[in-house]
């Protein structure tokens, strides 16, 4: 991959050109009646298809909305199921999501933009930005102790580069283990929000801080699992680059993605909040129960109609398969969608570029064999010229620049592991496409 060379402290614009029951009250649904929005009779994409057709037809999912689309033209909508079981709106293209982790490749484009208006360095210190971010100390064993004798002073600074690769040492409530993950929890670092029904604690998040600069503040007090810039390690580093992003931009987190990607990108169904006269697009989320279907955040009673204590860059967003897609629309154009410019092409080329920092441990890890960028994986290889990441609930979207694709996937159910989906939904995709090279 190009753009690799980046090892001055800031990285201006011209140095990026020269760089080239127990789910509280909800109903078992599993037994009522699954409905199907209408399929198209023939379609460029027979295998993605397929794996709609029979995720939501074996009643393993309650709907699934892909978004299949070739360079700048219109996506192409394959759809099954009702937003919510027993009810009878159609899941469709408009339909809203929880997307969870496909948040952190718009943070990371967020922070890409800053970097080309030289109000941020790619390589720049974090302690910059925020002063209480120096001296950092870090485990000398990963979830081991977290006692002033288990810890040893960082041997480098957090840089902006490591908060979007995952290589900062920053930890996650979700990853961790031992007394960093009791310490986070206590202290409310908290990044995210599931539902308002008492879950189990395998997909329960906790109470968060009620602030990004108190979760910043928070977060610079504990101490790192991991030496800046040795291992992949996923974290809270994209919710940590939205207090980041507030303080380089002048402007509250939310109010700059709004303002920077999702105005001019014609993104006009991605909230934090879902108002109130957009309730009625919300699916439902479902936890997966002894092969059942439980709601864990009913639309009618959602989480995402409230204010959460603060935006979450790692995990917060609602979208639509619509707005997604012109997301990943505006990256296929390089910045431009409709003829209007969202960023710079430079700016999207560093960002769906390889950034992890040389020799950074990759072993058994979710990216193992490939690389990262702002935000999302980086295919290398064979699989070069690929961007995107996934969500939590089964969401996932990514751009293949090579074959000039853009591809999202929307559905919701908890955990994500439940069923192999994200990975059959990719081989799907590969499958169309050598179709359509055949033809």
């Amino acid at each position: 991959m190009a753009f690799r060379e980046f090892d001055t402290p800031q990285l201006s614009r011209r140095s990026l050109l020269r760089g080239g029951a127990y789910l509280g009250a909800g109903a078992l649904v599993g037994g009522l009646p699954f409905a199907g929005a209408a399929l198209a009779a023939e379609t460029s994409w027979p295998a993605v298809t397929k794996l709609v057709t029979d995720y939501v037809g074996s009643r393993k999912l309650a709907n699934i909305v892909a978004a299949m689309g070739r360079g700048q033209m219109p996506p192409e909508v394959i759809a099954a199921g009702m937003q919510t079981i027993g009810t009878t709106a159609a899941a469709d293209i408009d339909s809203l999501y929880r997307i969870y982790s496909m948040t952190k490749p718009v943070t990371g484009m967020a922070t890409m933009m800053l970097i080309d208006e030289g109000k941020l360095g790619l390589d720049q210190p974090l302690a910059e930005i925020l002063p209480a971010f120096a001296n950092m100390q870090v485990q000398k064993t990963y979830d081991g102790g977290i006692g002033a004798g288990d810890l040893e002073p960082a041997a480098r600074p957090v840089t902006i580069r490591h908060l979007l690769t995952h290589t900062a040492g920053i930890g996650y409530t979700i990853i961790q283990k031992g007394p960093i993950k009791t310490a986070y929890e206590d202290a409310g670092l908290i990044a995210g929000q599931v539902s308002k029904l008492p879950l189990p604690a395998e997909l329960g998040r906790g109470k968060p801080v009620g602030s990004l600069e108190l979760f910043a503040d928070g977060l610079a007090k504990m101490p790192l699992v991991a030496q800046p810039g040795t291992r992949w390690i996923y974290s809270m580093g994209l919710d940590l680059m939205g207090r980041v992003i507030e303080v380089a931009s002048g402007m509250p987190f939310d109010a700059y993605l709004k303002q920077a990607i999702f105005d001019p990108a014609g993104m006009s169904s991605t909230f934090f909040t879902v108002p109130a006269s957009e309730l009625s697009r919300l699916t439902t989320n479902y936890g997966v129960v002894g092969g059942q279907l439980l709601p864990i955040d009913p639309a009618t009673n959602s989480i995402y109609a409230d204010k959460p204590a603060f935006p979450f860059g790692g995990a917060g967003l609602v979208s639509s398969a619509r707005d997604y897609d012109r997301f990943l629309r505006m990256l296929l154009g390089y910045g431009a969608i409709d003829g209007k410019r969202v960023m710079s092409e430079l700016a999207v080329r560093v960002g769906t570029s390889n950034l992890l920092p040389d020799g950074v441990d990759l072993k058994g890890t979710w990216v193992d064999g490939g690389g990262f960028g702002a935000g999302g994986r980086v295919g290398l290889g064979d699989q070069a010229g690929t961007y995107g990441w996934a969500g939590a609930a089964g969401t996932v979207g990514f751009v293949d620049f090579r074959h000039q694709l853009r591809a999202t996937m929307m559905t919701q159910f908890m955990p994500d592991s439940t069923y192999p989906l994200n990975d059959g939904f990719r081989k799907a995709v590969a499958s169309d496409l050598v179709a359509m090279a055949g033809r």
